[in-house]
């Protein structure tokens, strides 16, 4: 994942929570949800991107092993 879409995910994550805690305050339901829901979508974009890494890695690997094993 480039540093770029690391820094979006983390300030979308960031922003949800300052939404739900000015919601919680304000007893603002629609403002907790919304906060709630941008956190979650925050999260599920970190996910994917982990993913995402992990077989760029793996695939990084492979590879090494497989010209170490060839060399």
């Amino acid at each position: 994942m480039g540093i770029g879409d690391k820094i979006k995910n983390k300030a979308e994550e960031v922003g949800g929570k300052a939404k739900e805690v000015i919601g919680d305050a304000t007893d603002n339901e629609r403002l907790q949800a919304e906060g709630a829901a941008e956190q979650a979508s925050a999260k599920a974009k970190q996910a994917g991107e982990a993913v995402k890494d992990g077989v760029k890695d793996a695939g990084e690997d492979a590879k090494a092993a497989w010209n170490k094993a060839t060399n």
